[in-house]
């Protein structure tokens, strides 16, 4: 069964569902367990945030990157040193996709060009929580100057810009995506670009979870209860990874998030699979006889009882846990598009997978 959207709902769900490299052997664990304190258990840890949803925190649903500045705060808080280079424009849906050429400037926004309530959480981290928005020109960045792609400002951050624009000489230690307006999951994690952004990261072997939360009922508007509850859970998974030495660039982990603001509780983290079936894909409308076809989406029902496309068949799917359950879902993810591909770090995904089912919370 298919559901079809009004052009307007259906974009709004659509961009919600998103649609330096270490000297170690490929698989093995990075970043090992730092001596902490158990108020700070992330110090010395440098992170790299990007997302798909842009920088800018302006749009009254708060699908353009508030996300983002509540993951930078819980990771502040927790003793990392964070900067941010994400895109200059909403960017969703770009997947692993790349500009070949022209100019990308990195222009860093002033505190007091910051979304109100967040220019302070990270005044004590060496870094300072410095934000770069990342366009395509050579500058400055304008209202509607064309964006980097989500994977265009992880590349640019690894091979030169965080050693120009925030005086890193190696590093980044991890780095996170997301939070992005709405999940990422099913046949959808194929087009997300906070997704994309990870797997730019470990490419380049360097560690990576990918952060995505639901919104409220009407999956249009993405409450910042929803994001401050997944920032602190991805602070104490993240610390809870570290200080296992369970940080690895063998694979991304996909983190989402579900909705409790109606004031519920998230259930336990369940380490799952990406689904099979589609939540929300692309329909084409043609219009009459011409060669105009409109662009809509279409939405599945989120129980996976659905047809064709639609139809999920894995019982550990991402979107039945995360959308119809509400659990904290948890999957990795390779950069490994090879059929049958042997991971090369089965220890060290066990061991993650008995951390999530067992201890994160």
């Amino acid at each position: 069964m298919r559901t079809y959207l009004a052009l307007s709902t259906a974009a709004a769900l659509l961009a919600g569902l998103g649609a330096t490299a270490y000297a170690t052997s490929p698989g093995s664990p990075t970043t090992p367990a730092t001596p902490t304190s158990p108020a700070r258990p992330l110090a010395g840890l440098r992170v790299l945030i990007s997302n798909d949803d842009s920088m800018q925190a302006a749009k009254p649903g708060n699908s353009d990157g508030l996300g983002l500045y509540e993951l930078r705060r819980a990771m502040c808080a927790a003793g990392a040193d964070v900067v941010v280079m994400a895109p200059w424009q909403v960017q969703s849906g770009k997947g692993t996709a790349v500009t070949n050429g022209g100019v990308l400037t990195a222009q860093r926004r002033t505190a007091a060009e910051l979304p109100a309530g967040y220019e302070g959480d990270c005044a004590d981290a060496p870094a300072r929580g410095a934000v770069f928005g990342v366009c395509l020109s050579a500058g400055p960045c304008g209202k509607d100057t064309p964006s980097a792609t989500p994977a265009d400002t992880v590349k640019l951050a690894l091979r030169g810009g965080l050693r120009a624009k925030a005086g890193w000489q190696d590093g980044p230690d991890l780095v996170l995506t997301g939070i992005n307006s709405g999940p990422n999951v099913s046949a959808n994690v194929n087009d997300s670009g906070t997704v994309g952004a990870a797997v730019a990261a470990i490419d380049q072997d360097v560690p990576a979870l990918a952060f995505s939360s639901a919104g409220d009922e009407s999956n249009t508007y993405f409450p910042r209860e929803n994001y401050r509850a997944g920032a602190e859970f991805g602070a104490r998974l993240v610390a809870g990874l570290r200080t296992r030495g369970l940080l690895t660039s063998a694979f991304a982990l996909k983190v989402d998030y579900p909705d409790v603001s109606a004031g519920q509780r998230a259930k336990a983290p369940v380490w799952t699979r990406v689904g099979d079936g589609a939540v929300v894909y692309h329909a084409y409308e043609q219009r009459g006889d011409g060669d105009a076809f409109d662009i809509t989406t279409g939405l599945c029902p989120v129980d996976g009882t659905g047809e064709g496309e639609c139809a999920e068949g894995r019982a550990d799917a991402d979107s039945t846990w995360l959308l119809g359950r509400g659990h904290v879902t948890v999957a990795p993810i390779t950069w490994d598009r090879t059929y049958g591909t042997p991971i090369g770090a089965r220890n060290t995904l066990r061991a993650i997978e008995r951390y999530v089912t067992n201890e994160a919370r």
